[in-house]
């Protein structure tokens, strides 16, 4: 008798459950009849979700472009490069002072004690090629960092303001990118008379400014004109406002790939600089290792060899992430 009084009561509320599934249907057929007549119309809470699951899958997308096995070669050299150059003096078998100063053994070969052998006048080729790390390094990136801003700035203003501001600037920038830019230092700080770190830095901070003023008014002119910006002026929000606040953050895509890009570029630059013979003598730098080892190819080839690798290797990495930075965040390239 209880058996089956708890199978009419299960009965009970399988039908009392069955009722408000279908009242909750014709409930919400009767509150959406125009989303379910009407073509074109939608739901604001679909929508809301359509939204977010876009936006999720958008930067999932972008993640998922980081992935490439070139861009994570890249990242991974990048990251051994700034290790080098920070935890160098923990890395190294000598310390700095003990790598620019002379030693016995000159252009001796591989040891226990030199494991990729040794230079002119004694230098550690291992020691050397970790310490120059720090030093392509602390110039490229405040070298790049001046250019960025500086051509930020002028870029903006030329492209913002355009008529004779536009001209000027344009024209000055015209006159730097017709000369090569290694002549240009070599030039500069020949007349200079001074070859420390800091007037190298300064120089091809200077000399990349025309370069991202180029770039940036490109992207500047198109983006002045857009709704966006004609609404902020209506608003009353001043130039400043308006490019830095406004433009500039819709513009800045190039500009960050183009930085990754050029910190290879100045890494090279800054090599060649040194194998010409014009670079800071205080301080290690891989071009200057391979200008003082190239007369003994023959029976010291490792003393060139390795920093000609080391600078391959950096420039290479900073290429392939500025490669990666790029197919991830061109529109154009995502379905590719």
């Amino acid at each position: 008798m209880v058996e089956e009084l708890e199978e009419l009561e299960e009965g009970f509320e399988k039908v009392k459950e069955e009722e408000s599934a279908s009242k909750k249907v014709i409930s919400w057929i009767t509150h959406n009849i125009k989303f379910l007549l009407l073509p074109g119309s939608r739901l604001e809470e679909l929508s809301n979700r359509e939204f977010e699951l876009e936006r999720v899958k958008g930067k999932r997308k972008i993640l998922r472009r980081f992935k490439s096995v070139l861009t994570i070669t890249g990242i991974v050299i990048v990251f051994a490069i700034v290790t080098l150059a920070v935890f160098g003096q923990w890395i190294a078998l000598q310390t700095f002072e003990e790598a620019l100063h002379t030693a016995p053994g000159a252009w001796n070969g591989p040891s226990d004690a030199h494991p990729l052998g040794q230079t002119r006048l004694g230098y550690d080729v291992l020691a050397r090629l970790i310490y120059g790390a720090r030093s392509s390094l602390t110039i490229a990136l405040p070298a790049i960092s001046l250019s960025v801003v500086g051509g930020i700035l002028f870029g903006m203003m030329a492209a913002f303001y355009r008529g004779w501001v536009d001209s000027l600037i344009m024209r000055v920038a015209d006159v730097f990118l017709a000369f090569p830019g290694l002549i240009l230092a070599l030039v500069v700080i020949a007349i200079s008379g001074r070859r420390n770190i800091s007037d190298i830095m300064l120089v091809y901070g200077f000399l990349g400014i025309p370069w991202y003023a180029c770039l940036i008014r490109g992207s500047v002119l198109q983006a002045r004109e857009l709704p966006y910006v004609q609404a902020a002026k209506v608003a009353g929000a001043g130039n400043w406002r308006i490019m830095f606040r406004h433009i500039l953050p819709n513009c800045i895509q190039p500009i960050i790939i183009s930085f990754t890009f050029n910190i290879g570029t100045m890494i090279l630059s800054l090599a060649a600089l040194s194998f010409l013979g014009f670079s800071d003598p205080t301080i290690i730098e891989w071009g200057n290792d391979i200008n003082n080892a190239r007369g003994h190819l023959y029976d010291s080839p490792y003393a060139s060899l390795w920093p000609g690798f080391i600078i391959l290797i950096s420039v290479l990495g900073f290429m392939l992430i500025g490669d990666g930075l790029r197919d991830a965040l061109d529109p154009r390239l995502k379905n590719l």
